[in-house]
């Protein structure tokens, strides 16, 4: 696992609503770069191997979505969750999360995810290449802050979830000693 110092020039494919187009799916496809993302901003990102799936439904997402106005108060301009899906993906899993606070990022072609030296091989759960868990604190595309889970490696046979967690990032934030990962916010069934 490699670590770097900047966040990879990559062109994420969003969708955005546009009620310019008019009908019952106002939405089109806008390219979003690296350095729109996170130029000239203070962003947390945490990452994880997809939406839809239990860890990333029940705490990963759901805590950072709680804490929102914690970060707020750290001067952290924008919370995202990155993961190797389709806007599609990304925007539906945001939707029946209730995500209103966190940015969802997809990753569709990994291309961010491999190029930040993250993607791994989930073949072993039939995700095929997804991105290892992670966190981090970007300042003006400067990482500033990393928390990597363990174990990095491909078919992984368990889903560590112990430092790229909201309380985790929040505590690093506020020069405190992290308490360790929350209990679940949200039932997972599936």
């Amino acid at each position: 696992m490699a670590v770097i110092e900047r966040v990879p020039d990559t062109v994420f494919k969003t969708r955005v609503r546009d009620e310019s187009i008019g009908g019952q799916n106002p939405y089109r496809w806008q390219d979003r770069t690296t350095q729109e993302i996170f130029g000239g901003k203070k962003v947390v990102v945490f990452s994880l191997p997809g939406a839809f799936t239990p860890t990333c439904s029940s705490n990963h997402l759901p805590r950072y979505e709680e804490l929102y106005d914690q970060f707020k108060e750290q001067g952290i301009d924008e919370i995202i969750c990155l993961s190797v899906n389709d806007a599609f993906v990304m925007f539906q899993w945001g939707k029946q999360q209730g995500a209103k606070n966190v940015f969802l990022l997809p990753d569709g072609n990994g291309e961010f995810t491999r190029k930040m030296g993250m993607l791994v091989d989930k073949s072993n759960l039939g995700f095929g290449m997804r991105s290892w868990r992670y966190s981090m604190l970007v300042n003006d595309g400067k990482i500033e802050k990393f928390f990597a889970e363990p174990g990095y490696s491909d078919n992984c046979p368990d889903d560590p979830f112990e430092v790229s967690d909201a309380d985790t990032m929040l505590a690093s934030l506020k020069g405190q000693e992290p308490a360790g990962v929350s209990e679940p916010r949200m039932a997972f069934v599936g």
